[in-house]
């Protein structure tokens, strides 16, 4: 998904150009700062899709979205291109920063709550001896976890095993990692089927320790 989003930023910067490039030509051939300008279906157009995007990569809580309404704002001596010109500071921000890993999105930030939530219910069913319902519990975030990955990294959602081998062969984590979930998977659905004699509540433990530290790494 990162890389859906990079590439949509890309592209909104690059529409920008032309509508900038003939604001320019028109001041240095003598028009005053005030009568630049832009045509405003553009403005509203490009306005419309950069906002979209701030608000899914940044979120609409982030202060690169408030910030961005703000901008869109008309005061008296605004004309397009003036607005436009604020709108492309605010989007160029939220570009550098989302490029460079310092915000998150809202989605990551739910997700991360959603499975801190769940992993804790396992640990309290694990602690009151429902061992396979813990080890069922920590295997379904294990398994929502790889398909965000997939997501983020434009790899076909399939199966477990399937999305943990292709995610190691796009380097998203290593072959250690790799075997390390494919025990966690063996464990889960030993649990799902009823085999509670091949893992012991020791097991289930370490299975919601691991999963949690999985979890709550990046995902870039």
């Amino acid at each position: 998904m990162s890389k859906i989003f990079s590439k949509r930023f890309k592209e909104l910067e690059d529409q920008l150009a032309p509508s900038m490039a003939l604001s320019f030509g028109l001041h240095v051939a003598g028009a005053a700062q005030n009568q630049r300008s832009v045509d405003a279906d553009f403005v509203l157009n490009w306005s419309v899709k950069a906002k979209n995007l701030i608000a899914n990569s940044c979120g609409e809580d982030s202060q690169h979205f408030k910030a961005f309404e703000k901008a869109q704002k008309f005061t008296f001596s605004d004309n397009n291109f003036s607005v436009l010109r604020r709108l492309m500071a605010v989007f160029l921000a939220a570009k550098e920063d989302f490029e460079g890993g310092y915000v998150k999105s809202i989605r990551s930030l739910i997700e991360a709550e959603v499975f801190d939530d769940e992993l804790e219910q396992a640990a309290e069913l694990l602690s009151s001896g429902y061992i396979s319902a813990a080890a069922v519990i920590s295997g379904i975030v294990l398994e929502s976890r790889l398909r965000s990955l997939c997501l983020a990294h434009n790899i076909p959602i399939g199966k477990m095993d399937k999305m943990n081998v292709d995610l190691a062969k796009a380097g998203v984590h290593n072959m250690i990692v790799q075997k390390k979930i494919t025990a966690l998977a063996g464990i889960r659905n030993s649990a799902a089927h009823g085999k509670g004699n091949d893992f012991t509540s020791a097991d289930v433990q370490s299975m919601i320790d691991e999963v949690r530290r999985y979890v709550q790494q990046p995902v870039n």
